[in-house]
């Protein structure tokens, strides 16, 4: 080989073993970013386990908003099958972003919520063990209220008559399933929406505010249909400002205030330790009254 020759096959070969041995570094490296940005960018997943017997476990659970607004504080609570759960509050106590969590729309800032021992977050497989109820969902007024349902279910891939004969005796839809939607009353479209919800008979039933816009009779009844459904060992709980009706309704209570958790327990041991008060609108007053002092002093 000539000079120019061998000096240009040395370039040539330095150029390819350089090549050759960047080639796996770049690789290495576009790896190690693109895990990186996957670290940032997805969700932190909680863990998927957790060994409390409670149906329901929620355990320091806290929502913290961009702009610094704490809107759940380190909220715990355990609930068990069979109950229907009452959670209140005032405007601002958290009660809708608490729901949003038990029903996997947002990711908590921080602690758990469990049911049957799996992690419910967004995606969470333990979503298909959830009915919820936040709005009165959109119905095809031209179809009757079984078509309505069938189609919904068939819409997320399910067995359309999955205990559909169970959820129309526990919601006394009688022959008004077959009825186009259009002649339903205020009452029986909330009532069509429930047992929207209750398809499949999950274990835990979450429900905002299903009184909305019903009369004396409906609300009654309503409160029947959410018993009936605790009484197949599953749960229920509920968010109102009805508190005459949470009374009624609900087996145990979730009190909060400003994000907080100021009160848990059986209903009727809520009353018997507050004997002064006559209602559970009375102890909510006196609960928040006192929680605003103690604010005022320790600011």
């Amino acid at each position: 080989l000539s000079p120019l020759t061998y000096e240009t096959s040395i370039a040539t070969a330095a150029q390819s073993s350089s090549a050759n041995f960047l080639w796996p570094l770049g690789a290495f490296a576009s790896v190690v970013i693109a895990a990186m940005f996957v670290r940032i960018r997805r969700p932190k997943i909680l863990p998927t386990k957790e060994s409390s017997t409670a149906l329901v476990a929620v355990t320091n659970l806290g929502k913290t908003y961009k702009d610094g607004h704490r809107a759940v504080v380190d909220l715990s609570f355990e609930v068990q099958r069979g109950q229907v759960v009452g959670l209140l509050g005032p405007n601002g106590a958290g009660k809708t972003t608490a729901l949003r969590m038990m029903m996997g729309l947002i990711f908590p800032t921080k602690g758990s919520i469990y049911l049957n021992g799996e992690s419910v977050y967004p995606g969470s497989p333990a979503l298909s063990n959830i009915g919820s109820f936040i709005e009165g969902p959109g119905f095809l007024p031209h179809l009757s209220g079984r078509e309505n349902l069938r189609l919904y279910w068939q819409s997320i891939g399910r067995d359309n008559e999955q205990h559909l004969d169970q959820v129309v005796a526990i919601t006394k839809l009688g022959t008004a399933l077959d009825k186009k939607v259009r002649t339903y009353s205020q009452g029986m479209r909330q009532r069509l929406a429930i047992a929207q919800s209750m398809l499949g008979m999950p274990d835990l039933l979450v429900l905002d505010e299903p009184t909305n816009g019903l009369d004396p009779q409906q609300i009654a009844e309503m409160r029947q249909v959410l018993k009936n459904y605790a009484s197949t060992g599953r749960t229920v709980v509920i968010s109102s400002h009805l508190l005459a009706e949470i009374q009624q309704t609900c087996s145990h209570v979730v009190l909060m205030h400003r994000g907080e958790l100021i009160a848990f327990g059986p209903m009727e041991d809520l009353l018997s330790k507050n004997r002064r008060s006559q209602s559970l609108e009375e102890i909510f007053l006196e609960l928040i009254g006192d929680d605003l002092v103690i604010g005022q002093e320790t600011q």
